[in-house]
């Protein structure tokens, strides 16, 4: 066929990683902010935010992303966006989760104490306490982001301008009696990828909680 595997290997490494990053990022724009309001406010505020991010959990991840990508065309924008959109929820409940641990800690009731207002404690007090498990689920977040636009691109769904991984293995997947390998290899890249990330997040788990890995 005239096609360069070991170029579309890497060219589809540089989209497959650039996807990842990038949705991974704009997921937690949306879900650090909403669980950190959340997590320190509660009450009304806190059961309104809950309640909207349920209902994206409801709905499968991969059916909403597959929805969002055929309503906007595929593109790298689209798959992006519908990336971060199914994405955002457990980083808004976990943010969520480590605030309210947080928020009547004595050195927050000390920063109330001497007046400051409610948005440097969430930025210069809470926040960076709870850096540590953000970090390694956004580790493990790229790894899904970059399955999420495989199974796209191999559905058809992906930007017919730009090669992924996905993308060779759907495009490949008529012919894989005869040329196995182009199909095999990008599934290998992939796995590899995937597993590296989740061996990333692993270990970046056991850096930034060194209690946590003692007790195992």
């Amino acid at each position: 066929m005239g096609r360069n595997v070991a170029s579309g290997l890497m060219h589809g490494a540089w989209v497959s990683l650039l996807i990842g990053l990038v949705s991974t990022s704009v997921a937690l724009l949306i879900g650090v902010p909403l669980g950190a309001i959340a997590g320190y406010y509660g009450g009304i505020i806190d059961d309104v935010l809950m309640r909207f991010t349920e209902f994206f959990q409801t709905i499968p991840n991969f059916a909403l992303a597959i929805v969002l990508v055929a309503i906007m065309q595929p593109s790298i924008t689209s798959i992006v966006l519908a990336i971060a959109i199914v994405s955002w929820p457990p980083v808004a409940r976990l943010v969520r989760a480590e605030f309210m641990s947080l928020r009547n800690r004595e050195y927050v009731e000390a920063a109330r104490l001497v007046g400051q207002s409610n948005s440097t404690i969430i930025l210069r007090q809470i926040l960076p306490n709870t850096l540590s498990p953000i970090i390694v689920l956004a580790s493990l977040m790229v790894a899904t982001a970059i399955l999420l636009e495989s199974a796209l691109s191999f559905l058809g769904l992906g930007d017919p301008n730009v090669m992924s991984w996905g993308y060779m293995i759907g495009a490949a997947r008529t012919v894989i009696r005869q040329a196995w390998w182009l199909s095999f290899f990008p599934g290998v890249a992939i796995l590899l990828t995937v597993l590296a990330l989740n061996l990333v997040g692993e270990g970046l788990d056991d850096a930034l909680n060194p209690k946590l890995s003692r007790e195992r």
